[in-house]
């Protein structure tokens, strides 16, 4: 059951990977773009001022993928690759969550469970660590920002689990709405405070373009909400449609045996 559940997840992930690309090479390319140019001419001004102090500069890396390369072929495959891997983890993830969201049928379960792992996994921790485009960061700070923003991720998702988990207790001792409203102040509490705790991180240069920072953050959201939107709405249309031959099949059988 579980393995049938991650082969939709892992094809419905496929579609939604393509649906993502198009959404990236329309609006989030021409951003990247920009970023990569500010670069190109953030270094070529810092070799040019070395040589006049006298400094030999750096040799430059050669170009292992050309730019044609990563932001066609490169692109495509990188967010198949995303989109099938979420695919199969939300296949995981609906088998555990299917009845026992109160009274949800798959479809509903399906595109509340995609939203549940948008929000934790990508836009709790995009609000204290932003995606940035190229030329932005240190490389000297590559693991401490990874490791920030994965432990960001992990709290993000313990704290959905666990408001949940809270929810369903006080909302049998206080009632649905009250129960809810608990739980969520119960949530915010936690991820503020974790929030506070973590360590700021503000590395964008002071004359990178503020439009195209805005637009490469915005792109960013948009990939990720159609990968775990499309996947989610996706995946729960192939398992409403699923479940009447599944219960059709089950009404033959019996009327069979009996």
């Amino acid at each position: 059951m579980v393995a049938s559940l991650v082969i939709r997840g892992l094809l419905v992930g496929l579609v939604a990977g393509l649906l993502a690309f198009g959404f990236a090479k329309t609006f989030g390319e021409p951003a990247v773009g920009v970023a990569i140019e500010f670069e190109s001419a953030h270094d070529a001004a810092e070799r040019e001022a070395q040589i006049k102090n006298g400094i030999t500069p750096a040799p430059e890396e050669p170009e292992i993928f050309s730019r044609a390369v990563q932001s066609g072929i490169g692109l495509l495959t990188g967010l198949l690759a995303v989109g099938a891997g979420i695919g199969g983890l939300f296949g995981v993830l609906f088998a555990f969550a299917n009845g026992r969201m109160e009274n949800l049928g798959p479809g509903a379960t399906s595109t509340l469970l995609s939203l549940y792992g948008l929000w934790s996994v990508y836009v709790i921790p995009a609000l204290k660590y932003p995606p940035n485009p190229p030329a932005i960061g240190e490389p000297e700070t590559i693991a401490l920002r990874t490791g920030v923003y994965f432990l960001l991720m992990a709290i993000s998702i313990a704290a959905v689990i666990g408001a949940l988990m809270l929810r369903k207790r006080l909302a049998a001792k206080f009632g649905s709405w009250t129960g809810s409203a608990y739980a969520f102040v119960v949530y915010l509490v936690v991820i503020g405070l974790f929030m506070v705790l973590l360590p700021e991180i503000n590395e964008v240069p002071e004359n990178f373009p503020a439009v195209t920072l805005w637009q490469f953050r915005m792109a960013s959201l948009g990939i990720q909400t159609i990968l775990w939107v499309s996947i989610g709405l996706m995946f729960g249309w192939l398992m409403e449609h699923r479940a009447p031959r599944t219960a059709a099949s089950a009404h033959s059988r019996a009327a069979v045996t009996s």
